[in-house]
């Protein structure tokens, strides 16, 4: 397989050129974004190469499906705040993008989702363990990428990769008795996706050398825009157009994995709303034991319709709202006004 170029296939995704790098200004920024997304794909794939022939296919197998590349662009986007896309920075953004990659293949697993990116997923062609350790071995290569550039490169790796985990952890848990349901989700998107994405834009900070006063608002920007990111999955994974998820619609729900807008459904205490919560569990259960998950097909039509995923949508957008804030302290320029669209960007992709 051939991946596409980076500038189109997110610029498919997010709406890049038109929205996020909009005017005379920002389409430079956009020319120079696109070169440094051009050296972290090549990156990539010299970094994913194994002398193994079973390994090597596995590594780029996830890659090679094509993929948004967010993150590698947030961090090209905040390196232009210091000397931009040094080679420190592809690398860091190569290391970051394999991370992302390893905990897609534990994620597949964990969900047993059968598709990702528009292919099978990795489990499905080579079975559990061999996409486990295919996940693990790319957390080693991101290390050891990291592990080039010094012990602050190291310890954003290793908090990055810790919080990854207890967000997995605590998504396969659940909520105790005493945590808010909503509340500690958006505790485990924080920990799943802003961690990672937060990494992105303040090693695009480290890495170009930038002021070390903006690494923190990076920080703080990245976690809120990756929950929005995440927030919307959860509208777009309720998508009936598989083209647009890659997934079959409603994986995460077909799988017991509860998602923003059915813990908001059930929050609502109408007795329609009661009535597809009781449904979706039903369905959900009777699936664990073997049932056709298409029983969940009418259901979740439903649900997309409610008015909890428009809620979704809103809280979505109030994430966004407050990663915008955290900008302020960002030079005015074309860096600012693309991380604003970025963060306006993740949050309605679907509309």
């Amino acid at each position: 397989m051939t991946p596409s170029a980076p500038g189109s296939r997110i610029a498919g995704k997010l709406g890049l050129t038109d929205r996020i790098f909009a005017g005379p200004r920002s389409r430079r920024l956009l020319a120079t974004v696109e070169a440094g997304l051009e050296r972290v794909d090549e990156s990539l794939a010299n970094e994913l190469r194994v002398t193994d022939a079973l390994a090597d296919a596995t590594s780029r197998y996830l890659y090679e499906a094509g993929g948004k590349r967010v993150r590698p662009m947030l961090a090209l986007l905040t390196a232009q705040l210091g000397d931009g896309a040094t080679q420190a920075v592809i690398e860091g953004a190569t290391a970051l993008e394999m991370t992302h990659l390893g905990s897609l293949y534990h994620d597949d697993v964990m969900d047993t989702a059968d598709k990702r990116r528009g292919v099978p997923s990795a489990h499905a062609v080579w079975g559990n363990n061999v996409a486990i350790l295919t996940g693990d071995l790319l957390f080693s290569r991101a290390s050891q990428i990291m592990a080039r550039h010094g012990n602050q490169a190291i310890q954003l790796q290793a908090d990055t990769f810790e919080r990854l985990v207890l967000g997995q952890m605590h998504e396969t848990i659940g909520p105790g008795d005493d945590d808010d349901p909503v509340a500690f989700y958006l505790q485990v998107l924080s920990d799943k996706t802003g961690s990672l994405i937060a990494a992105a834009a303040q090693a695009g900070v480290i890495f170009s050398n930038g002021p070390t006063e903006l690494e923190q608002p990076m920080i703080t920007f990245g976690e809120k825009a990756g929950v929005a990111f995440q927030l919307l999955d959860d509208v777009i994974d309720l998508s009936a157009d598989p083209d647009e998820t890659g997934k079959v619609p409603g994986t995460d729900l077909r799988a017991g994995v509860p998602t923003m807008p059915y813990l908001l459904l059930g929050q609502r205490t109408d007795a329609e709303s009661i009535a597809l919560h009781a449904a979706i569990d039903d369905g959900v259960a009777r699936i664990a034991e073997g049932a056709d998950p298409a029983i969940l097909d009418e259901p979740l039509a439903r649900l997309r319709e409610h008015e909890a995923t428009q809620a979704t949508l809103d809280l979505a957008n109030a994430w966004s709202r407050e990663a915008i804030d955290a900008l302020a302290p960002v030079p005015d320029g074309a860096v600012k006004e693309a991380l604003t669209r970025f963060a306006q960007a993740v949050a309605d992709r679907s509309s």
